[in-house]
């Protein structure tokens, strides 16, 4: 028998349990990212187990027939406990209450798992069955009260966690609230899946057969709300991710002009060595800005106050707020000190200011993005530009004899 669907979702989650297994060996006392790597160990374990050919082999390697019924049931109630736990700490709280409502959860199925495995062992399954011991063991003292237990405590799982879900959904907006519906979708799939499969044991106990509920219509609504439920938990954390990086990259290409602008007199793309292409984005960032900051460090000696001043003025009047002013005369007297630097190939004014003090620095923060975007958009720094480049040349002339 095929167990292909089985195998490759339980590979897929043992890959990302690898992908994982650095940040939760150093976190491993953070209960969020405990409960993650638990949930996704018993993600992989449940698939695998539930294969009908991983059935057939722990049955023989033990020599018990369907021992591997117990094994998956108990498998199940860890992974309901697990995502109950998870969802918990991932909501967080005063960590008393997080604390306590995890073990309550952890007890609970606890104690499910051990009552699963005592019901089997006072129970006789001679017979092996790989697909259909629910239906094939319906009416057998201990065994029908296994299977009873282990589809109440699905359902319950699946009702615990849509009701949770949507009590957070309530209060929370974006990704994280999508994340949380489609959990609880998922999730609501545990109870249509449980009702197949009592149907098809009530029915057996009626004399009637209604078996094809237990063996082909449940597998599906189990298999699809795993599915939906494991895109619930990753669409939040993915689309998360996925906007932190468009913003931090978004930052890198505004960054541009004012790096492009600074880069004819600044000696950061001669540096020996740079970061390569494809690292992170935040190191990306990180870099264009350490560049950025090292070409005004050479430029202090360049920048003139009366040139900030004047922009400064001149953007206030075209009905600019304060800090978007501030950015566009900080962006002026760059641009400005750019092209005195360019007249000033010998770096006179540099030697000239290696006695004195700075004709007028940027001191303090500065808000490098919106200086950028003034640089490229602002009427008030492209003024400043023209005038400097008509007259840069003759004025530092004049102010280092």
């Amino acid at each position: 028998m095929d167990g292909s669907s089985y195998y490759i979702p339980a590979a897929a989650m043992g890959v990302a349990l690898a992908a994982k297994a650095p940040a939760l060996i150093r976190g491993w006392r953070d209960p969020l990212l405990r409960s993650v790597g638990v949930l996704l160990a018993l993600a992989g374990l449940v698939f695998l187990f539930a294969a009908p050919p991983t059935i057939a082999e722990v049955n023989a390697l033990t020599g018990i027939p369907n021992i591997s019924a117990p094994l998956v049931y108990c498998v199940l109630s860890a992974f309901s406990a697990s995502c109950l736990v998870l969802i918990i700490n991932w909501r967080g709280g005063p960590p008393e209450v997080t604390r306590r409502l995890s073990r309550r959860w952890i007890a609970g199925y606890s104690v499910v798992s051990v009552a699963l495995v005592v019901l089997f062992l006072l129970g006789e399954a001679p017979q092996e069955r790989l697909r259909d011991l629910d239906t094939y063991y319906a009416n057998t003292p201990f065994i029908r009260e296994m299977i009873v237990l282990y589809l109440a405590a699905l359902t319950v799982a699946g009702v615990a966690m849509n009701v949770m879900c949507w009590r957070w959904a309530i209060q929370v907006r974006g990704w994280l609230r999508a994340g949380l519906l489609v959990i609880a979708f998922g999730f609501m799939f545990n109870i249509p899946y449980a009702a197949a499969k009592f149907t098809a044991v009530v029915a057996q106990w009626n004399g009637g057969n209604l078996d094809y509920l237990s063996t082909d219509v449940a597998p599906v609504l189990a298999s699809a709300g795993a599915q939906i439920s494991a895109v619930g938990f990753c669409l939040p954390l993915a689309c998360q991710r996925i906007g932190d990086n468009w913003i931090t990259w978004s930052t890198y290409r505004r960054l541009g002009p004012l790096w492009r602008e600074l880069k004819p007199v600044s000696t950061f793309a001669d540096r020996a060595v740079r970061i390569s292409w494809w690292s992170s984005a935040d190191l990306q960032v990180t870099q264009r800005e350490s560049d950025i900051h090292d070409g005004m460090l050479g430029l202090y000696p360049y920048f003139d106050s009366e040139v900030r001043c004047l922009a400064y003025d001149a953007a206030v009047a075209a009905g600019s707020e304060p800090a978007q002013a501030q950015a566009e005369a900080d962006a002026a007297m760059v641009t400005a000190a750019v092209r005195a630097r360019s007249a000033d190939p010998e770096g006179r004014v540099i030697s000239s200011a290696e006695a004195t003090a700075p004709f007028s620095s940027l001191d303090g923060p500065r808000d490098l993005v919106r200086m950028s975007n003034a640089l490229r958009q602002s009427p008030v720094v492209a003024a400043a530009r023209r005038q400097a480049s008509t007259r840069s040349e003759s004025d530092f002339h004049e102010r280092t004899r």
